[in-house]
């Protein structure tokens, strides 16, 4: 069986949502990401960790989520076409994994990008950050439009890489999503998803707007 490692509310919310729409049967693991015992799973304390069940950890929400949609080629979690549209597939990964997802290190927690401890220094790191989000939440809104999903016509497992992202948005970006009405869109859809639903209960987490 599948084992995923998770915190809650992380980026590992994308693989947990994956794991839904495949529809198989699944362990979620809650994690500590510092916690000695789970260091020793991962020794880069971070989740997700993903064990596919004989014990060899994989990590990284890029290699992850590739390798349940070619397991699974039912649920539909990639691409239909061929090298033209998985490379557009990668690239939109890439840009989450690459760009926007670290561009929130510096809100969670400022005082690792700078030696100051004055709360204007970690001020100035947060602004800094929230106008580094903002430049890339609006390319991927860009890309939303005339799209109904990050690929085109159906979801894919970007769509659900996107999704913690674009929570965390409306949690820690003033304004939220208010002046990215497509990713506000986005973020509805996913929202209304069954297997959406059942994950951030699952974490409990509150859906909010």
């Amino acid at each position: 069986m599948y084992k995923l490692y998770y915190a809650p509310g992380a980026c590992s919310m994308c693989v947990h949502i994956a794991l839904e729409w495949i529809g198989e049967p699944y362990e979620a693991v809650r994690v500590d990401p510092h916690d000695p015992a789970y260091l020793k799973i991962n020794p880069a304390g971070a989740v997700p960790a993903f064990d596919p069940g004989d014990g060899r950890i994989l990590t990284q929400n890029a290699a992850i989520l590739p390798f349940l949609a070619a397991g699974h080629p039912q649920a539909r979690l990639g691409v239909d076409g061929g090298p033209r549209e998985q490379a557009e597939l990668t690239r939109w990964t890439a840009f989450i994994t690459g760009d926007l997802h670290p561009a929130y290190f510096p809100l969670f927690g400022p005082g690792r990008f700078t030696t100051a401890t004055d709360e204007d220094a970690l001020k100035r790191v947060r602004d800094a950050a929230v106008s580094v989000v903002k430049a890339n939440l609006k390319l991927l809104d860009a890309r939303l439009k005339e799209r109904e999903w990050i690929m085109g016509a159906r979801r894919t497992y970007a769509d659900a890489y996107a999704t913690p992202m674009l929570d965390w948005a409306t949690k820690v970006i003033p304004g939220g999503l208010a002046n990215f009405p497509e990713l506000a869109r986005h973020r509805r859809q996913m929202l209304a998803d069954p297997a959406v639903k059942t994950v951030f209960a699952d974490e409990g987490l509150t859906r909010g707007a």
